[in-house]
């Protein structure tokens, strides 16, 4: 009902936000992307939570070639290691086995059948990667030098909060982390002048046409959010849901002081 309300045609900064607002920030990203896509490898992307990590990389896989690369996106990672090979492997069209000689030895047939036939790269994305157990990350390596030993043939995104990276500079881990190519880190919109850029950008994406909260609100907004978009957007939308009722097309400071105070 708010969206009709606002006349918008999305959430601002929600998961349907088809273009993701840049400053450079993005810019690098893509860079050490498309890296990775041509020296297959592993890479770390690490921050806040909300901060935009998993908008990011899914944008950026979106604009793949289907027909060059295969995307295989998994989030569910607070389980045991051999529950995210099964996982690939059934991404992979692939029947996981339940030992894991066997189910390494078909992921790795899996995946040099796809280069072979039909020269195409899976791109396995590996959200929430904080949750991986411990034995993932010491036998991750192990599972690289035998399904790739001589080609490298799958690029690997781990995706997590920022202590990830503490968690890999760990001794135990020591052989995962000499791995990662490419290391991001995206940092919250913290700078008022590019936070105001951030709203203003999301805002006008979803159709929003008018000035819809004075300076003051959008001040509100930054610290209340800590300059995390996902925080943003929340704030956003119960203010605007709470101005429907009101027969409000605005948001003035209170009615976004009480949208901070619902979600706290």
């Amino acid at each position: 009902m708010y969206l009709q309300h606002f006349g918008l045609r999305h959430a601002p900064l929600g998961k349907d936000s088809s273009e993701l607002w840049d400053d450079g920030a993005l810019t690098h990203l893509k860079e050490r992307f498309n890296w990775l896509l041509q020296s297959p490898g592993i890479g770390l992307i690490t921050g806040e939570p909300g901060v935009g990590k998993t908008a990011a990389l899914r944008s950026l896989a979106s604009s793949l070639n289907p027909h060059r690369y295969q995307v295989l996106y998994q989030a569910e990672t607070d389980f045991g290691r051999f529950d995210i090979y099964r996982g690939l492997a059934r991404a992979l069209g692939v029947e996981p086995s339940y030992r894991r000689a066997q189910l390494w030895r078909d992921i790795k047939q899996r995946v040099h059948e796809m280069a072979d036939s039909k020269q195409l790269q899976p791109l396995w994305i590996i959200d929430e990667a904080q949750n991986l157990p411990a034995e993932f990350f010491r036998d991750f390596p192990s599972f690289l030098n035998f399904a790739f030993d001589s080609r490298d043939l799958m690029s690997v995104w781990l995706v997590g909060h920022s202590a990830l990276t503490q968690t890999l500079e760990r001794a135990p881990y020591a052989a995962l982390a000499s791995r990662i190519q490419v290391r991001v880190r995206l940092l919250a919109v913290l700078e008022r002048e590019r936070f105001a850029l951030l709203i203003d950008h999301a805002l006008k994406g979803a159709g929003c046409q008018h000035t819809l909260m004075a300076d003051s609100g959008l001040e509100i907004l930054r610290q209340a959010s800590k300059g995390l978009p996902r925080q943003a957007g929340r704030i956003l939308c119960t203010a605007m849901r709470l101005a429907v009722p009101k027969g409000l097309n605005h948001l003035p400071d209170d009615l976004l002081q009480q949208a901070v105070a619902e979600l706290q």
